[in-house]
């Protein structure tokens, strides 16, 4: 639609008079929904479930009363014949002509959490940097499977790409080939290695797709920002450091931004202090700004005000904003 339509030379140049973009709903609409449907989650059970499916009404109108999230992932997700259990390839067969480069590059994508760039991109899926690469990664950004993320202090040809669609990341990392008529398959998986790289991972993305709630949490709607990523591989001076969110705004400040996803209220350590701290004075020195660098949490449960979180933390953010605005 965007390329024959939108972007149309010719006879339909300039014929559009508006533009609908339908996105997935956010975690507010979310529970609108829910409360519509008189399902009743608590927010961190509903956080769960949009890491699994995000905001698309269509999975979330598949949710059933009187299950629990455990259950109703295992149905969607795990079981044969699931709404969800094989989902994947059809999804972009629907949507993309040539889709095996559209999933050879989210596919790659999903194995580097921090994203990578375009010229990494197109090394490790073999894809020549030409019209069809670009084309190729347009789509999956306009449709909102993949976002960039421009790198802190650097040029735009090393903007980083992420996957941000939920359901594509947790297919790719859990369901494909666990899908079987055994029970309480995620309730096994969610005790995995695997389930806190992950739920890290998608805990981060919600918070990347939810930056209206946590710029209005920090009371700065109305500062201009931008939302970088920021990675310095290390040297002989000093070990390497990687922020996946920074803001930085206008008025001074840059936020260094944590994400943690627990089952619990969050506790400091005197070594996960150090770390930050460590943190912080490389990226100091490293990007030499001279504005004032704070360490800002984005935490589901609040964490614990110990000594070391009132040495470190500028500020936290828990996971009750997202359902805020």
């Amino acid at each position: 639609m965007i390329q024959n339509l939108i972007n149309a030379k010719g006879g339909l140049y300039n014929r559009i008079t508006h533009r609908i973009e339908l996105k997935p709903i956010n975690l507010k609409e979310t529970e609108e929904y829910f409360s519509y449907r008189n399902l009743t989650f608590t927010s961190y059970q509903m956080i769960q479930l949009y890491m699994v499916m995000g905001g698309i009404p269509f999975y979330l109108n598949a949710i059933k009363a009187g299950k629990s999230v455990h259950q109703i992932i295992d149905e969607l997700c795990f079981e044969e014949g699931g709404l969800l259990a094989d989902e994947f390839k059809p999804l972009y067969h629907s949507l993309f002509k040539n889709a095996e480069n559209h999933l050879d590059i989210v596919k790659e994508l999903v194995k580097h959490h921090y994203g990578m760039d375009r010229k990494q991109l197109s090394e490790k899926t073999n894809t020549p940097k030409g019209g069809t690469f670009s084309r190729t990664l347009d789509n999956l950004i306009n449709c909102g499977f993949i976002m960039i993320v421009p790198p802190f202090g650097k040029k735009s040809k090393n903007t980083i790409y992420k996957v941000v669609d939920f359901y594509s990341i947790f297919f790719l990392k859990f369901i494909d080939g666990n899908t079987s008529s055994r029970k309480n398959v995620w309730q096994s998986l969610s005790n995995s290695a695997h389930f806190d790289a992950w739920s890290g991972y998608a805990y981060e993305n919600i918070c990347l797709t939810h930056f209206n709630s946590i710029h209005h949490s920090l009371g700065i709607s109305g500062v201009y920002t931008k939302v970088n990523s920021w990675n310095f591989s290390g040297n002989e001076e000093m070990p390497g450091a990687q922020v996946d969110i920074v803001i930085e705004r206008n008025d001074g400040i840059i936020h260094l931004c944590e994400a943690k996803f627990t089952t619990n209220e969050f506790i400091i350590s005197k070594e996960y202090a150090a770390s930050l701290r460590q943190k912080r004075a490389i990226f100091q020195y490293v990007t030499q700004t001279k504005k004032a660098v704070v360490t800002t949490l984005l935490t589901t449960y609040p964490a614990i005000q110990n000594k070391y979180y009132k040495e470190e933390i500028h500020t936290e953010i828990s996971m009750d904003v997202f359902f805020s605005i």
